[in-house]
C-alpha cells in the first residue's frame, strides 16, 4: 500500500520523483563524489602543475629531505624490503591466487572487477609515465635507484589497487576492518619507503593514490562486484555472479 502511494506521488510530481530518487541513491552519489570525482580532480591538478613545472610543488623537496634525515642502516634495510614487497610484480601472485579462487567459485563478476581494476591500473600508470616524462629526484645517491619515469608512482598505485580489491571482496564480512587497518598501514609504509629511498617526489605518491582510488571505485560502480552476498553452504553460492543484470542485458540488446 505504502509503495503504491510513493509510486502515485512520483507519477504526479517530478519534484517528488527527484526527492525519492536522491534519497534512494544518496550513498552511490556520495561515493561517486568522494571516491571518484575528488580523487581525479586532485590528480588533474597535480598533473597540470607538473606539466607546467617539472620541479613540482614547494613541499616536495622539503619532505624528501626531512625523511632522508632519519636515514640509518636499520631503516635502509626496511625501506629496501618494503620496496620489493610493493613492486607491481609482487602483487601478481596475490591477485592471481584470488583470481583462481573466484574462477573456481564461479564468481565471474568479481573476477571481472579484479582483472579490470588491476590491468587498468597498470595501463594508466604506464601511459601517464610516458606522457609526463618526469624524472626522479636526484637529491642524493639512492641505495635502491630507479631509472624509469617518476609520475605517478607505480608502487603507490599498486598498493591502493590491491587494498581496494581486497576491501571490496571482504566488505560484507567481518574481515573488512582488519583489511582496512592492515591495508592502510601497508599503503603508508610503501609510500614512506619510496620517499625514504629518494626515488619519488611526494606528489608522485599522492598522484598515484588519487588516480588509483578514482579508477578502482569508478570500476566498482560499473561492474558492481559487491551486489552479491555469500550464501549458506547448502545453497548455490554466488549463482547470480554468472548472469548479467537486467540493465546489462538491455544494453547488449540495444547495441
Amino acid at each position: 500500500m505504502e509503495k503504491g502511494k510513493i509510486a502515485n506521488k512520483e507519477s504526479q510530481s517530478p519534484l517528488s520523483f527527484l526527492k525519492n530518487l536522491l534519497i534512494a541513491r544518496w550513498r552511490s552519489l556520495l561515493l561517486l563524489l568522494i571516491g571518484v570525482y575528488l580523487p581525479l580532480q586532485v590528480f588533474e591538478i597535480l598533473t597540470a602543475k607538473i606539466w607546467e613545472n617539472e620541479a613540482g610543488f614547494p613541499w616536495d623537496v622539503p619532505i624528501l629531505l626531512a625523511v632522508h634525515s632519519t636515514a640509518n642502516p636499520q631503516l635502509d634495510f626496511l625501506a629496501v624490503t618494503l620496496a620489493i614487497i610493493g613492486l607491481p610484480w609482487t602483487a601478481i601472485p596475490i591477485l592471481g591466487a584470488i583470481a583462481i579462487i573466484l574462477l573456481r567459485q564461479k564468481r565471474w563478476r568479481s573476477l571481472a572487477y579484479l582483472l579490470t581494476a588491476s590491468l587498468g591500473s597498470v595501463i594508466i600508470n604506464r601511459t601517464a609515465k610516458e606522457l609526463m616524462h618526469r624524472v626522479r629526484p636526484q637529491l642524493w645517491h639512492s641505495i635502491a635507484p630507479e631509472y624509469s619515469f617518476s609520475f605517478p608512482s607505480a608502487h603507490a598505485m599498486t598498493s591502493i589497487t590491491l587494498v581496494a580489491i581486497l576491501l571490496f571482496f571482504t566488505w560484507a564480512s567481518s574481515w573488512r576492518l582488519l583489511v582496512l587497518l592492515l591495508g592502510s598501514l601497508y599503503i603508508i609504509a610503501i609510500a614512506w619507503c619510496r620517499i625514504y629511498l629518494g626515488v619519488h617526489f611526494p606528489s608522485d605518491i599522492l598522484a598515484g593514490w588519487m588516480v588509483a582510488l578514482g579508477w578502482t571505485i569508478g570500476v566498482s560502480l560499473i561492474i558492481k562486484p559487491y551486489i552479491t552476498q555469500a550464501k549458506s553452504l547448502d545453497s548455490d553460492r554466488f549463482k547470480d555472479e554468472t548472469t548479467l543484470l537486467p540493465e546489462e542485458r538491455k544494453l547488449i540488446t540495444e547495441d
